[in-house]
């Protein structure tokens, strides 16, 4: 019988979901569904100094969204809970018994003063501190509460496989009587998680580069216990634009939930985290989960770190924002809207956002954008003389110029009979005739006029959405600013 794989995402309840996290939890989700095993959602709230109330939710919350749903963990449960490590104490209490009843695991009393003592002095010497080196030559091979608990480590040389960094080996010299049991009765994440994977029957364990120093500790403790390995999959670092450290808040990238904040759409999210440090050795970049799922490969993950790039993420979810307009229509993409629209549309009916959508969306970078470039089709705008004396086309007409321009043009647009984008561009083109005037500047002029702003979508699709009286009628409060100046 074939063996059920089984995938872990284990994060810690501290309140900020950074880049890193999320792609260690996407790359175990593929691994699970891809071969139609199990992705389970562990929670390592051992660290009570640590925990940030809402952290939990905000994990949750960003796994849904992603549309990474668990098979086990909390709120769905399953047979292997509890999924919270601060309720599994009874759970890690027993597996440390058996250690302890087998000779490798021990009461470490001895005053934290002394041991604090003794860390000074390798510091002093220059040596690495090992407790190992300190330990009492008489162990006592019991449970005692409120008291730590050790392993007695066996150094030697070890050596596993990675699935990503290859074959790898260290010295006894990084083997330590490492703490299993904290004073307070809870495990250290260095017990903590290998317990669980066993528990679980997790079968390929991924996470960042940064635990590879500790595993010689870990294949101790598999031994120990007689446990068999399971994969391991070593992502390596999610690095700062600069390419020379690990990305952090400092390096200007924002939390996951900033970005969604902002209005990057989930696909967008997850396609751009999956393909930071993978590829699947085609020029495709636009990935559907679906299509993640099935051609996701652990092999094709870089040994490498990966550099964090702003701006590749913002046009993955332009890129996303016109597929899902493509392809499923303006009613899709205006359900993703709802709370980033500008103020002034508020009381605005559906339809009319929809038909603003529908000319704007291809422009868009985020859905937060709206807020920024939507807000002439809302309410008048201000106008600024000086972004019509300023634009590059404009100004080389003179004042005169442009009144009689605009005027021409609105006596023109008002004799048509149906307002549509086609008939509208047609006299757009009558105006150029008539007023002899280059496109570049007579639509400069009008669109300016219409907007006051720096972009905007084409002229006749803009107009057709404000309507023939909005647009008469913002184009002669222009010409009478102009005739006034």
């Amino acid at each position: 019988m074939k063996e059920e794989i089984v995938t872990r995402f284990a994060p810690s309840p501290t309140g900020y979901i950074h880049l890193g996290n999320v792609r260690s939890a996407i790359y175990p989700y593929l691994i699970a569904k891809q071969a139609g095993g199990k992705f389970i959602l562990r929670i390592e709230d051992t660290d009570q100094a640590r925990f940030v109330e809402g952290a939990t939710e905000l994990i949750e919350e960003t796994l849904s969204w992603l549309g990474m749903k668990w098979d086990e963990g909390p709120e769905v449960g399953g047979e292997h809970g509890p999924y919270f490590q601060s309720e599994r104490r009874e759970i890690y209490k027993k597996w440390a018994m058996k250690l302890i009843s087998a000779g490798r695991a021990y009461v470490d009393d001895t005053p934290e003063e002394e041991i604090q003592k003794y860390r000074e002095e390798c510091n002093a010497r220059k040596v690495p501190f090992l407790y190992r080196n300190f330990r009492p030559e008489k162990l006592k091979f019991e449970w005692v509460e409120g008291k730590p608990i050790r392993f007695l480590s066996d150094p030697k040389r070890r050596e596993w496989k990675d699935e990503v960094m290859g074959e790898l080996s260290a010295g006894p010299e990084v083997q330590d009587d490492i703490i299993l049991i904290k004073k307070d009765g809870l495990p250290t994440y260095n017990f903590a998680h290998i317990v669980d994977d066993a528990e679980m029957g997790v079968t390929h364990i991924v996470r960042g580069v940064e635990y590879l120093s500790s595993m010689p500790n870990y294949l101790a403790i598999y031994e120990a216990l007689g446990l068999p390995r399971p994969k391991f999959v070593s992502l390596p670092h999610v690095l700062a634009p600069t390419g020379n450290k690990k990305l952090s808040k400092r390096d200007g990238a924002k939390s996951v939930t900033g970005y969604r904040a902002d209005g990057i759409l989930s696909e967008a999210m997850l396609n751009y985290l999956c393909c930071l440090g993978w590829n699947d050795g085609t020029e495709q970049e636009i990935y559907t989960m679906d299509e993640l799922v099935s051609r996701f490969s652990v092999e094709k993950i870089q040994n490498s770190g990966a550099r964090f790039d702003e701006t590749k993420l913002l046009w993955y979810s332009g890129q996303w924002i016109r597929k899902i307009f493509d392809e499923r229509g303006v009613d899709a993409l205006y359900l993703r809207t709802e709370g980033f629209w500008p103020e002034e549309a508020e009381g605005a009916s559906e339809e009319y956002k929809k038909q603003v959508l529908s000319i704007i969306y291809d422009r868009l970078r985020v859905l937060g954008d709206l807020k920024t470039m939507t807000g002439y089709f809302f309410r008048d705008p201000e106008i600024k003389i000086e972004m019509i004396e300023n634009n590059k086309f404009v100004k080389k007409m003179s004042e005169l110029e442009r009144a009689l321009s605009l005027r021409k043009t609105a006596e023109i647009l008002g004799e048509i009979e149906e307002w549509n984008a086609e008939n509208i561009q047609a006299g757009l083109n009558r105006a150029l005739e008539e007023t002899g005037r280059k496109p570049a500047e007579l639509f400069s002029l009008v669109r300016i006029s219409l907007s006051f702003a720096e972009f905007s979508p084409a002229l006749n699709l803009t107009m057709e959405v404000l309507g023939r009286e909005t647009s008469l009628a913002r184009i002669r409060k222009v010409i009478t600013a102009i005739s006034n100046e």
